[in-house]
């Protein structure tokens, strides 16, 4: 056998047998666990915690937590992925950092239950993004290691779609179920180590049967494609980043929900925008993975749901009122749904290497959270004095244009 054929265990070779339902159905609440760990402290725990702690300072205060939480994920994930793919042992390369990731995430989120001041929660919240993040870095590179290209749009659709459940998911266990942070967090911890653990436990993991050399340069990826295909989903998650950041914020100061709906907070009206994007995600990621795969045009899709993204920052910016915010949330779950499917079924096609696929999509996965590390940056002085929401949003709405472009200079994929 030469050096360039397969290990016997098939850990590296191209996938080519369609993965069935239950194993799809095993990722999507692997990753249904991660979300929710992510979304409900960004969406409502973080949020609250930080104005408990400092009241006055409560915008630059979350801006600094969520940005140190955004850059130990920047870290976190690349270097993750890349021991996930050097990992040799029984239980396969990626199941082991599914489940300690997921564990130690939970027990993060137990730390961060008790904490009352900014410093102690930024710290609970890098511990917990170092954790999750490397529960990511395995469960994306379970795709392009087990399901073939002209299955990648549909499974990243049934994937994508936990990815929005899970922010309601998550915001509906501490607003309603949870009634306090701290049971909040204790609630949180629990489903994303419980959630894991069937993908884990049913699924085959293929061993590596021999770990590679390791060289430090191949941590960075020099790829043209791959390098666009980075840039695309960077500016689009900036623009997402900077225009939910301040959501909670943006209903309470800016669209006055408190005082049109007397009794009620401003996280009730967060959970309706929550619901309704949701449902425009669920109704457009599948379908829109399916095309992608029946058409086999990703870029085309990408472009599109790009361009609807700057709808509705466009409407928030000019009307925030509650009716065109609700619309707003309907729209953009409708834009976003399509492109979470196909632009990952896309970044999975530009992967250099089949022995650094963890790794590349660590990479990848920069572009996901280095826009929380600058998104504060952008924001936080544009909603202090720099023409408040609507340059923010507007902001946003520019950023969605340049990623819905620039997928073009991508020439590998069609």
């Amino acid at each position: 056998m030469s050096s360039l054929s397969p290990p016997p265990s098939g850990a590296l070779a191209e996938p080519v047998r369609r993965v069935g339902p239950w194993w799809v159905a095993g990722i999507a609440l692997a990753n249904l666990a991660l979300f929710v760990g992510y979304f409900a402290p960004l969406q409502v725990l973080l949020p609250e915690q930080v104005a408990a702690a400092d009241p006055a300072g409560k915008e630059s205060a979350l801006a600094w937590v969520t940005g140190a939480g955004a850059l130990v994920a920047m870290l976190a994930n690349p270097i993750a992925g890349a021991l996930s793919d050097r990992t040799t042992g029984r239980w396969g390369r990626r199941h082991p950092w599914t489940l300690a990731g997921a564990l130690a995430g939970g027990l993060a989120m137990v730390f961060m239950a008790f904490q009352t001041s900014v410093l102690g929660i930024a710290l609970g919240w890098c511990l917990a993004q170092a954790a999750l993040n490397a529960t990511q870095a395995a469960l994306s590179a379970g795709v392009p290691d087990h399901v073939p290209v002209e299955q990648r749009g549909e499974v990243s659709g049934w994937i994508g779609v936990p990815q929005s459940v899970g922010v309601v998911l998550g915001v509906v266990l501490v607003t309603v179920v949870a009634t306090t942070t701290t049971s909040g967090y204790l609630l949180v911890g629990a489903v994303v180590a419980l959630l894991v653990l069937p993908f884990v436990l049913t699924t085959r993991d293929p061993r590596l049967a021999e770990r590679p050399p390791f060289d430090p340069k191949q941590l960075w990826v020099r790829h043209p494609d791959f390098f666009w295909a980075w840039i695309t989903r960077f500016l689009m998650m900036l623009g997402n980043a900077i225009a939910t950041l301040y959501l909670l914020y943006f209903l309470t100061d800016e669209v006055g929900y408190e005082q049109l709906f007397p009794g009620e907070k401003a996280t009730d009206g967060l959970l309706v925008l929550i619901l309704v994007y949701t449902v425009t995600v669920v109704l457009t990621t599948v379908v829109a993975g399916v095309v992608s795969d029946r058409l086999g045009r990703r870029k085309a899709l990408v472009t599109c749901s790009g361009l609807v993204s700057v709808i509705p920052a466009v409407m928030m910016a000019c009307w925030p009122q509650w009716p065109v915010v609700v619309a707003a949330a309907a729209v953009l779950g409708a834009g976003f749904g399509a492109y979470l499917s196909v632009d990952n079924a896309l970044v999975t096609q530009v992967l250099p290497s089949a022995g650094g696929r963890a790794k590349d999509l660590g990479v990848i996965n920069i572009a996901n959270s280095g826009p929380q590390v600058l998104g504060p940056v952008i924001a936080g002085p544009i909603v202090a004095g720099l023409g408040g929401y609507t340059v923010l949003y507007l902001t946003s709405a520019v950023l969605a244009l340049l990623g819905a472009a620039l997928v073009w200079k991508i020439r590998g994929v069609p």
